[in-house]
């Protein structure tokens, strides 16, 4: 009988220990990540995620508190996946804290992420969008350039590269949706001086990878109160850039706007 309840008892704690969710970190080392499935999910019918990549100073627990975001991206049927950097901002090349990183560090991550991820919960691999705002939207570019063939789509907001964009990037491209303030003084279309380096401007960081796409001329499209200039290229890909009135702020309504233009040009 003792040797049955000590089974049971170390089978519960090991269970325990793997279970992960909005409120309980997914372990990865000595990393982390968390996850919200949508809500009555059955738990075993895949569905789509959106990966959301915090600012500076941000964590994947705040991520989860925004309770906006989190019913948003449930209605929409979908998981929301929210990464944590190693320490306060994302090591990235250029930037104050981590001039001399190739980014390397941060896209083993994201791989090791989706990878855990698929394998614990009922996610479609083919369905997932990786987004982020601020610093995390710098994670975003950095990401679309470097494993474009990671996620369906990317959606930056609010964030470009530090300094300036790649030379190349890897091709082939896949679809980018960037949003951003058009008064944003935080992070400046035109970008701005950080100790010893600066933030890119954003323009840069699109005609670079306009011509690694080899998209098209732009089209000038509104959606609401978002004034967007969308390009394609001859696979189908959408490179969109859309502004809104305002700062650096962040609305969880971008969130399903990337998802739809991303579904509606056939990547979702």
């Amino acid at each position: 009988m003792k040797r049955i309840f000590f089974a049971m008892t170390v089978a519960f704690i090991a269970t325990s220990a793997d279970a992960c969710g909005p409120d309980t970190d997914c372990v990865l080392g000595d990393r982390h990540y968390r996850i919200a499935m949508p809500e009555d999910h059955d738990g075993a019918t895949p569905v789509g995620a959106i990966v959301f990549a915090h600012g500076y100073r941000g964590s994947a627990h705040g991520v989860m508190r925004n309770m906006f975001m989190r019913r948003l991206v449930s209605d929409m049927g979908l998981a929301l996946i929210a990464g944590k950097s190693l320490d306060k901002d994302w090591a990235l090349p250029n930037s104050p804290s981590h001039f001399d990183s190739d980014g390397q560090q941060e896209i083993a991550y994201f791989e090791a992420v989706l990878t855990d991820a698929t394998e614990r919960f009922a996610i479609d691999r083919d369905r997932m969008m990786m987004t982020g705002f601020s610093a995390g939207g710098m994670m975003v570019w950095n990401l679309a350039c470097a494993k474009p063939d990671l996620f369906a789509g990317f959606a930056p907001i609010s964030g470009t590269f530090w300094l300036e964009p790649p030379a190349t990037c890897a091709t082939p491209v896949t679809s980018v949706i960037h949003i951003h303030g058009d008064a944003d003084k935080t992070v400046p279309l035109d970008g701005r001086a950080i100790r010893h380096t600066r933030q890119g401007a954003v323009d840069q960081s699109l005609s670079m990878y306009a011509q690694q796409g080899d998209f098209a001329a732009a089209e000038h499209v509104t959606f609401g109160d978002l004034r967007c200039e969308s390009k394609e290229n001859a696979t189908g890909e959408v490179l969109e850039f859309c502004l809104f009135e305002g700062g650096h702020s962040f609305r969880v309504a971008f969130l399903k706007h990337a998802w739809d233009r991303l579904k509606a040009a056939g990547r979702l």
